[in-house]
């Protein structure tokens, strides 16, 4: 059987994993940063490219031990190559080729966005190409029709900012700390959805896309307001991102054909809330639902390991040579959708 040990290092977690071609995760290990960023709100990158260099080694040593396996017995090495923090990511992927080299190994350089559209297919080995596939992260919120490894259709994007990046930005705003999506997610639990009128941009127009920096503008004129409590503005900015991803989401699968599910994934699909919806939504549409269990949603190096099983099955593997990117579209012949800050 194919083992693949996977890296993943493009934004705040660093990562080492071993997969099976069959799909058994045989380690994974894994070391967050949350308390070095928590200060400063976000992610300072100088900080997370220094702590991915001290963690990434030992983690995979520990991944190798507690698989009781040796480096000789891998047979593919996969590596996150792209797209995200340009320091972070050239950590891993360096760190990839040089135990492919040393061990004689084939790379696969994997794009961090396939490994989130793929690992659907690690938790559940009976989901089918073709599927439909809602991408929410901190960096990109996509519709993307999803035929097979390297094979995508970009049929949505944001026109500004991620639903992720809004769900940061809120948090910090209202004082919730970081990561933003689960803080805000737990203080929504407790407010109300409909306390605070908040805009739903794009909702029931006949652009495809996404777009979320109104929605923030109109929680930072909220929270300035002084005229609502922490849980009612953050249950109602949840209430609005829900709304948008669906109102996008249902447009798509009018029209959709021959595709086996709708499938989320991403952080951002770690939500509950918005998991609910998007079931309920697959639900009046006659089409299954998947989403990955919550660990292989946020940032895991699983999820590169298998897709770069996927990958390596495909015949598609990479020589030394291959570069670090901090952007790299799933679907590089998409149209280019309009606005400034489009996350590709």
């Amino acid at each position: 059987m194919t083992i693949i040990l996977g890296l993943e290092s493009s934004c705040d977690e660093t990562a080492a994993a071993l997969v099976t071609a069959d799909g058994k995760v045989l380690a994974h290990r894994l070391a967050t940063q949350e308390e070095a960023h928590r200060p400063y709100g976000g992610v300072v990158p100088e900080i997370a490219a220094r702590a991915h260099v001290e963690a990434l080694m030992p983690l995979v040593e520990g991944a190798l031990a507690d698989a009781k396996l040796t480096l000789a017995q891998v047979d593919v090495i996969a590596a996150t190559a792209g797209p995200g923090l340009i320091g972070g990511v050239m950590v891993g992927l360096v760190t990839g080729k040089a135990l492919a080299h040393a061990a004689g190994k084939p790379l696969v350089a994997v794009n961090h966005l396939e490994g989130h559209a793929l690992s659907p297919r690690l938790a559940d080995p009976t989901l089918a190409f073709p599927y439909m596939l809602l991408l929410v992260s901190g960096g990109h919120c996509q519709l993307l029709h999803v035929r097979g490894p390297g094979d995508y259709v970009r049929l949505a994007t944001t026109i500004d900012d991620a639903a992720g990046e809004a769900f940061d930005k809120t948090a910090k705003l209202l004082g919730l700390g970081y990561p933003g999506g689960p803080a805000v997610e737990k203080a929504a639990a407790k407010g109300d959805p409909k306390a605070v009128r908040l805009p739903r941009p794009l909702l029931g127009t006949a652009e495809p896309h996404f777009s979320f920096a109104g929605l923030k503008s109109a929680v930072m004129r909220a929270v300035q307001s002084g005229e609502h409590s922490v849980e009612d503005i953050a249950a109602s900015f949840q209430q609005a991102v829900i709304d948008c991803l669906v109102d996008r989401t249902r447009r798509q699968l009018v029209d959709a054909t021959g595709i086996s599910a709708l499938v989320v994934a991403g952080g951002v699909a770690a939500n509950s809330a918005i998991r609910a919806a998007l079931e309920a939504l697959a639900a009046d549409h006659g089409v299954p639902f998947v989403a990955p269990p919550m660990w292989l949603c946020t940032d895991n190096a699983a999820m590169i390991a298998w897709a770069g099983a996927e990958r390596y099955a495909a015949g598609m593997t990479d020589d030394l040579t291959v570069p670090a990117r901090p952007r790299w579209p799933l679907d590089p012949a998409a149209e280019k959708a309009r606005g400034a800050g489009v996350k590709a």
